[in-house]
């Protein structure tokens, strides 16, 4: 559905256009999040079951596999958890519905079963570990279902309410939900855009970090956008973002150290 040649989604991306040879790499560039599916279309287990296998083909740190994927299609639980993420329609209408887990539990078990101490599993530098492995499988995932014309959107509101989704999913001690991600075939109709993204000058350094920061023209390209998708008319990256991390606008989440702390992650 989404064609753009890679030179149209780079200007889209970053108001420019690329001004050497473009490598055949479109495919990544015309990313964006889809929350309007076309429901008369099925994606068929065999298709899903191929993406956990790209998923599970990502790089994860030592070979640990920190991470767990539930699929959510039972209709009264996928919409308690659209329910506990923020109410997100996307979360209730996309054919497939994922959750993934952060999860020291399945290496606890197989390493006390092996005769070993996990105690190692106790320290923060695992947690992030777990998360990382989670992020590249997902990523992973997302573009073999984006180069098969498939729409995704991440669901970072499956933090909202950790304690709930731990619940409703029955996860066991030392594992959490850590984002959702919703998958289906884009809706015709569907108006997502390309979004646009920083000038590469102010993410790509060389050889140190610079003694200031500077977001060229990026505030002004966030409003167009903003404005031609009904969003807060006038409002820039930087207020928008600048809002966005304050401290009234966690929706929830600031439980999460206590949280993490009560499931066995961190505790040295």
């Amino acid at each position: 559905m989404f064609q753009e040649s890679f030179q149209e989604a780079w200007l889209r991306r970053f108001g420019q256009p690329f001004s050497w040879d473009a490598p055949p790499i479109e495919v990544f560039l015309r990313h964006r999040s889809v929350r309007e599916f076309d429901r008369s279309r099925e994606v068929p287990e065999t298709t899903v079951r191929a993406l956990i296998g790209a998923a599970q083909s990502a790089a994860t740190s030592s070979n640990l596999q920190l991470y767990s994927i539930l699929s959510v299609q039972d209709p009264e639980r996928r919409e308690r958890i659209a329910q506990l993420c923020a109410d997100q329609d996307q979360v209730r209408n996309c054919h497939w519905f994922f959750a993934f887990v952060v999860d020291h539990y399945r290496l606890k078990v197989a390493a006390e079963a092996a005769g070993e101490n996990p105690s190692g599993l106790d320290y923060f530098e695992y947690l992030i570990m777990g998360i990382v492995d989670a992020a590249l499988a997902a990523e992973r995932m997302v573009c073999a279902a984006e180069s098969l014309g498939l729409g995704i959107c991440y669901i970072g509101a499956l933090r909202n309410h950790p304690d709930e989704v731990a619940r409703l999913l029955k996860l066991p001690e030392h594992t959490f939900g850590l984002f959702g991600l919703c998958l289906g075939w884009p809706a015709s109709d569907c108006n997502a855009e390309i979004k646009p993204r920083l000038p590469q000058e102010s993410v790509w350094f060389r050889e140190e970090y610079p003694e200031s920061v500077d977001i060229g023209d990026y505030d002004d390209r966030m409003v167009a956008f903003y404005k031609s998708q009904g969003m807060n008319p006038g409002v820039n990256w930087s207020m928008r973002s600048g809002r966005r991390v304050d401290d009234y606008h966690l929706s929830g989440r600031e439980v999460l150290k206590d949280f993490l702390a009560a499931r066995g992650f961190a505790k040295r």
